[in-house]
């Protein structure tokens, strides 16, 4: 498939052959220059991705190799966390590496090559006269969004013989137990499973506690990882320690069967690996022999969304993870088939649209992305798209972030564009949300139970106002540009109506206020947050047409001509456009262009475009084109955007070879970042995001291609679920919140029993101080004593007349905490919240507590970022 760029150049000779007099001889020339070219790609420079794409199925079942070779590096989840798989194989009796670091010492197979494919990542080893050939295989197939949805990857291995002999082989596999933990330092349990014709293994964390956990830098710790594969083909299997597992297989050639009885234990405490052996046997010809596995995880419940826990997608008919593990088995051939035409077929489309560079990035694109959201089942069951802010503060469902990635699915599956907006749409029109603009999130991954970032839903402070109404209206206007059909914005449009009213009066010169690049801090008269809402504004002047509306049309339609010409005048910055109308000298990406050209909008000359692009081309850096003159770091998204204004070429293939030299040469071993400097290759911030999903909108500037993958596409039809109205929420026992209460506190360790009731805190160094404590600058905080260590112990009693059934905890923590009542601990609070949260209670905690005095301690625990701890009861009443 990948092939050089001069190929194309080759055809072209071929025709112009054909139109001369002696075509015969231009033929003849044409040909033997495509036969040189074809056959020098071979040796053509592959793409070093900085980390491959092993298992994407979300952002937790989610597994890299960041090395260049498969065997340079333990696997890790994309937070840099070791997530191990492993890897050996004996030929004629003599073991070696394929996959992890481990057994030090071992010697591995020569990697001969390595190729990332949109739904395949291909691995290529040869040594001891045998080649191996190691496929991960994820069926991400956009014409089937319950296939999508699972959670499941193969990993096959392909042994051939290449000196022509025979040759004795065995692969071995194991999976270790941190693919079930958040922390290395929690319990682990593990067994078998019982599924007609498969050999399964499986393992879990011992809490199990489903949903607690939110935040950025975590890990699942909830749920069932199962590894498979066939009776027939399994030699051998186990669960024990991996170097007991490892060694028996090296030495003796023969992996010791038998299941660790001593459970449960943490992970660092030599937990066992799940391991299988196949023994190939004989490998003589070029067909060779095969085996594989199949790797699953059982999350249970996805998401939390506004009280209501959703399962995956693929669950919505009351499909069990054991349907999925035998259907996954029995339909490999098939999916194998479907993969291999769907890589080859947008491969095709990558370079055609753009050449060998884009081809290259388009395919790592592919799987992260998507690994970054999450596909569930509304209780309608219908789909919602749910991405996540990797690295970049947790946020689920954010605009601006799903306003990059959208690309892919406006052009492989509108409906899945559609499952990602609807969260923010219902939210936008609920009574929850009570701005004329449009949020920024639905809370903090996997907790959608509302914006938490800014002022969240209790104030306009640190809001992306015009930057969100922009981009919803946007999106919503492409959906509609990919199905041709206005029923989907028709659901919306009354909100679509405020958010298009924000801008036409906000709009033109944004007052001083975040974009989505808020990395670089605030920013009044933002030259190309205008543009975006000025395309905005064209675009429902559009959909209003369609909507039958024809006045409203033809105003909005006025208003961003209008403005087109204001911008053009207040920009101009004689041979480019600036950064901010106010800021004669600077300049910046204007990537919200492109959706002018996209959506036929045709409201700016196509002058603005070329006067841009050629500046830009004079001011790129050796890894690519800065976001803007105030620093060298860029965007890679927006850069493919900013590629695409003109519909060129040779701008195109400018703008993104820079992007391939960085991912070839950056030394940080991280998932394809897209927030990087240009001047060195080093990793700026960011990793494994959903928004290099934005790198197929060039693909979307061809109608007839991009009407080609939408036929093709999986659709689903039905009314989402609209989200619950907010409960009422009855206070109890006050927290900063209401009224500051007067806690004891200490950021010292103290004893032992410093939670039970009988402690004496003022006799053991206790301060007093009122609630809340931490940092200012955090989040939905109300400070009473700042709080800046790592570590804080509070505790107080209070009283409580009635336990109703409807009583929860109603806390607000940044970072983790453990909270105790009466001396026993009733809830472990994991990450951050952003402001104060319901916690429901269980029986645990309904017995501990008691009519009467009862005493509250928490330990709270900060790490990074801000820091924040209160907490009281409220009675949490669902509204009908």
């Amino acid at each position: 498939m990948v092939r050089k760029i001069e190929v194309r150049n080759c055809i072209s000779k071929l025709a112009n052959g054909l139109r001369t007099r002696r075509s015969s001889q231009g033929l003849l020339i044409a040909l033997l220059l495509l036969v040189v070219v074809s056959g020098s790609s071979i040796a053509a420079e592959a793409l070093r991705p900085p980390s491959v794409p092993l298992v994407a199925c979300d952002p937790y079942f989610s597994v890299w190799s960041a090395s260049d070779t498969l065997t340079g590096d333990i696997t890790r989840h994309w937070t840099g966390r070791p997530y191990p798989l492993t890897s050996l194989i004996r030929i004629d009796g003599k073991a070696y590496r394929l996959m992890g670091n481990s057994p030090d010492g071992l010697p591995t197979l020569e990697q001969k090559s390595l190729k990332v494919l949109p739904t395949r990542t291909i691995y290529t080893m040869e040594g001891a006269g045998v080649q191996v050939e190691m496929t991960f295989m994820q069926p991400a197939l956009p014409d089937d969004i319950d296939l999508m949805s699972r959670p499941i990857t193969y990993l096959t291995w392909n042994c051939t013989s290449a000196d022509g002999k025979s040759h004795d082989v065995s692969v071995y596999f194991d999976a270790g137990m941190e693919l079930v933990v958040n922390e290395p330092s929690q319990l682990v349990e593990w067994g078998t499973e019982n599924i007609s014709g498969l050999e399964v293994l499986k393992a879990s964390s011992k809490s199990q506690n489903i949903l607690a956990r939110k935040g950025d830098n975590v890990r699942i710790d909830w749920g069932y990882f199962y590894l498979a594969s066939s009776q027939e083909d399994v030699s051998a299997s186990a669960i024990l320690p991996a170097d007991k597992s490892r060694m028996s297989f090296v030495g003796l050639g023969k992996l010791n069967e038998g299941v660790d009885s001593d459970m449960p234990r943490t992970v660092s405490d030599n937990s066992p690996v799940m391991a299988m052996q196949f023994d190939l046997g004989s490998v003589a010809g070029r067909s060779g022999e095969s085996c594989r596995v199949i790797l699953s995880y059982d999350d249970i419940y996805s998401v939390l969304y506004f009280g209501k826990q959703l399962p995956a997608y693929w669950k919505k008919n009351g499909t069990t993870i054991q349907d999925v593990i035998t259907d996954a088995n029995n339909d490999y051939s098939s999916l194998a088939k479907r993969c291999e035409q769907f890589d080859n077929e947008l491969m095709q489309d990558l370079y055609d649209a753009g050449g060998e560079d884009y081809q290259m990035i388009g395919a790592l694109a592919y799987r992260q992305a998507l690994g970054a959201n999450k596909i569930v089942a509304d209780t309608n069951g219908m789909p919602l798209m749910f991405s996540k802010e990797n690295f970049s503060n947790g946020c689920m469902g954010t605009v601006d972030v799903f306003y990059p990635f959208a690309p892919q699915v406006l052009l492989l599956n509108p409906t899945l564009a559609k499952a990602s907006f609807v969260p923010i749409l219902e939210y936008g029109q609920s009574e929850r949300w009570r701005f004329p603009f449009a949020p920024h999130d639905v809370g903090t991954y996997p907790h959608a139970m509302g914006q938490v970032y800014g002022g969240g839903e209790r104030s306009e402070e640190n809001q992306m106002p015009v930057e969100e109404c922009g981009n919803m209206i946007l999106l919503v206007a492409a959906v509609v540009e990919a199905e041709n059909d206005i029923s989907f914005a028709k659901q919306y449009w009354d909100i679509l109506t405020t958010w298009a009213e924000y801008l036409k009066s906000k709009g033109l010169d944004p007052e001083n206020q975040l974009c989505t690049d808020d990395f670089a801090g605030h920013l009044a008269h933002n030259v190309n947050l205008s543009l975006k809402a000025i395309v905005a504004l064209g675009a429902y002047a559009e959909m209003a047409d369609m909507m039958g509306e024809t006045d409203t049309a033809n105003e909005y339609r006025e208003t961003a001509e209008e403005y087109v010409k204001e911008w053009m005048e207040m920009a101009d910055d004689g041979d480019h456009y600036r950064l901010a109308f106010d800021k004669p000298g600077t300049w910046s990406q204007k990537y919200n262009l492109v959706w002018d050209r996209l959506l036929e909008l045709n409201l700016f000359p196509e002058s603005v475009a070329k006067k841009e692009m050629a500046y830009y081309r004079k001011n790129q850096n050796t890894y690519g084109l800065p976001l803007d003159n105030r620093s060298d770091y860029t965007k890679l998204d927006w850069i493919v955007w900013t590629a695409s204004i003109t519909g060129e070429q040779d701008d195109f293939e400018a703008l993104i070879a820079p992007i391939v030299k960085f991912l070839n040469e950056t030394p940080d071993r991280v998932p394809m970042t897209d927030w990087y400097w240009t001047h060195n290759a080093r990793h700026r911030g960011f990793q494994a995001r959903p928004v290099v999903g934005g790198v197929f909108i060039r693909l979307m500037d061809d109608r007839k291609l991009w009407d080609k993958w939408v036929d093709n596409a999986d659709s689903v039809k039905g009314k989402w679920l609209s989200i619950p109205k907010p409960p009422k929420i009855v206070n109890v026992v006050d927290t900063a919140l209401d009224r500051p209460q007067r806690w004891f506190y200490t950021f010292e360790r103290p004893d032992d029993n410093w939670m039970k009731p009988g402690f004496d805190p003022a006799a053991n160094g206790f301060k007093r101080g009122r609630s809340g404590f931490g940092t200012p600058e955090t989040p939905g905080s109300e400070i009473g004593t700042r709080w800046d260590t790592s570590d804080i112990w509070i505790r107080r009693n209070f009283r409580i007349d009635e336990i109703s059934p409807d009583l929860h905890l109603w806390a607000h923590h940044d970072e983790n905490a453990q909270v105790y009542i009466n001396g026993e601990l009733i809830a472990n609070l994991y990450g951050y919240t952003g402001d104060y949260m319901p916690f429901p209670l269980d029986d645990k905690a309904r017995d501990v507590l008691k009519t009467g005095i009862n005493t509250i301690a928490i330990y709270c625990n900060q790490t990074t970022g801000g820091q924040y701890i209160d907490a009281g009861f409220v009675e949490v009443i669902e509204q009908n």
